[in-house]
């Protein structure tokens, strides 16, 4: 079964070739051109195209790597100055090439799900069709699902308890693509807590200092350092600048297409509040600059106060807080430990998404790969993913913005969310209860609440005014980006819900005494 589902979705992703692709397709080929051309001293420093190279070493070496196979396909795609070149045969290779990295994905994927008794292929089949992936990878371009292979692959280490090879895959993972930095305390946390403590909590609360291996520190120590070396090493005279290229903090803090979190609301209000008081007659200050820039783009709030990076590092870290002493406070059962591994992985890359500086709209895959996973390993979880996978891929559509995708992202969604909303309430819900229950719950999602189903229905409104009212109402011309705005705000209300204590880790307690999902795991 699982050769015939790679076959059908690889397929699916050739079909995608010649479909719309984004700037980020620019951004790689001149990354090629880059790493091939230039020597080592020059690749942080080349700016030629705007687009100049910024994600860590391992990731320039991939591409370097790559450029050697692409002057087989097109040798101009590997010019400098050959800027927004695509032939077809850039684009065959460039397209190409995402799909190949991705049987990492598929090899990361399959590693995770086999630990998995019940659910394994559901498990399987949601994580490898996943909706966003499928759009930010295939149509937009990128090269997230390579990514998310390791991190799959590192997690599946850390349930087999083999904590050194998983710490090796995460350094690696740090040096391929530095968006996991935010989810990098909880590896410590539990590495840590799990490995360099031989003794577990007995109680879940106290740790037993005592145990504390200073042999097993030094390996672990020993490891990342290895990789980080290897990795930095031959830019040892260059770091300020690396560095300078992988945290350029003035590009903004919001992100071009409105990644739906706090400050996009924050922001939003502000404008309200400027053109209240400016009704009123207040005098405030007018701000040019685009708050929402992809590029360098600063912007001064003109009525709240303006927000620095190290404001939302502070609050990024302080809202991670509880997830992180629960995880350090591991008890003896070795399935809830990993659980709560997981789980907190989910909760910090939500942190990091609500909060952070300058997220991308595509960060939300950080929180949807860890929830797929988890969907089937409790009914807190399994809720919690049936409500986020629609919402938070809903959210991805402005990435795809031309009108003749319309239907594809919808099919893709739809299909996705058909998948886990037929599949997933079946582990949780005794067949029987759900057909005898659908009679009295006809609006009513499986597993979800009222309230909540509303909220999912929502989205088809949404979708029809986006892509249909807000054009003939003439508002396109009024007010250009509402819709975006309106999609930015859709998430932040579940992905918030991730954060809270109560909702995330009583989960445990309740399935433990039901008998249900930890059984699950391997």
């Amino acid at each position: 079964m699982i050769p015939q589902i790679v076959v059908i979705v690889t397929t699916i992703k050739f079909l995608f070739i010649p479909l719309y692709h984004s700037t980020d397709f620019e951004v790689h080929r001149n990354w090629l051109a880059i790493t091939h051309n230039l020597t080592l001293d020059r690749w942080y420093y080349e700016n030629t195209s705007e687009w100049t190279l910024d994600y860590p070493p391992f990731f320039a070496w991939l591409e370097f790597v790559l450029s050697f196979i692409a002057k087989y396909f097109d040798p101009q795609m590997l010019y400098l100055t050959n800027l927004n070149y695509k032939s077809e045969m850039t684009v065959w290779f460039q397209r190409l090439s995402v799909i190949a990295l991705d049987f990492f994905y598929i090899y990361g994927v399959k590693s995770c799900s086999n630990l998995i008794g019940n659910g394994k292929l559901l498990v399987f089949i949601l994580l490898l069709t996943s909706p966003g992936l499928l759009m930010v990878d295939h149509i937009h371009f990128q090269y997230n699902g390579f990514l998310y292979g390791i991190l799959l692959y590192s997690i599946s280490h850390i349930i087999r308890s083999n904590n050194i090879t998983a710490a090796f895959w995460f350094a690696v993972l740090l040096n391929m693509k530095h968006i996991f930095l935010y989810v990098a305390p909880v590896y410590i946390i539990y590495l840590l807590r799990a490995y360099c403590f031989t003794i577990s909590s007995e109680d879940g609360v106290h740790t037993p200092w005592y145990s504390f291996s200073i042999t097993n520190l030094f390996k672990l120590g020993i490891t990342v350092v290895s990789v980080f070396g290897l990795s930095f090493g031959p830019f040892i005279q260059h770091i300020p600048q690396v560095l300078a290229r992988l945290f350029p903090f003035k590009r903004g803090l919001c992100h071009a297409y409105w990644a739906p979190n706090f400050w996009a609301i924050y922001t939003f209000v502000d404008k309200v509040l400027q053109n209240i008081l400016q009704k009123f007659g207040v005098m405030v200050a007018k701000t040019e600059a685009s708050m929402t820039g992809g590029l360098v783009q600063e912007y001064q709030h003109a009525v709240l106060p303006s927000v620095t990076p190290t404001v939302t590092f502070l609050l990024t870290f302080v809202t991670m807080v509880p997830a992180l002493v629960k995880l350090w406070h591991l008890g003896a059962d070795s399935r809830y430990r990993v659980l709560s591994f997981v789980r907190c992985l989910a909760v910090c890359a939500t942190c990091s998404f609500l909060f952070g500086w300058h997220v991308h709209e595509k960060a939300i895959l950080l929180i949807l790969i860890p929830l797929s996973f988890l969907s089937v390993l409790g009914d807190v979880d399994g809720r919690q993913f049936l409500i986020l996978t629609t919402v938070g891929n809903y959210s991805l559509f402005p990435l795809l913005f031309p009108k003749n995708l319309l239907c594809i992202k919808i099919f893709i969604l739809l299909t996705h969310v058909a998948i886990s909303f037929v599949n997933i309430p079946t582990l949780y819900e005794p067949q029987g209860k759900i057909k005898g229950g659908r009679r009295r719950r006809v609006f009513r999602l499986p597993m979800l609440r009222h309230s909540e189903s509303l909220y999912i229905y929502g989205l088809i409104v949404l979708c029809v005014y986006e892509n249909g009212l807000h054009v003939v109402w003439g508002l396109d011309k009024t007010l250009p980006f509402l819709p975006l705005m309106l999609t930015s705000r859709d998430p932040q209300r579940r992905s918030s819900a991730l954060t809270k204590n109560g909702n995330f880790w009583s989960s445990y307690r309740s399935r433990k005494e039901k008998n249900t999902s930890d059984s699950c795991l391997v």
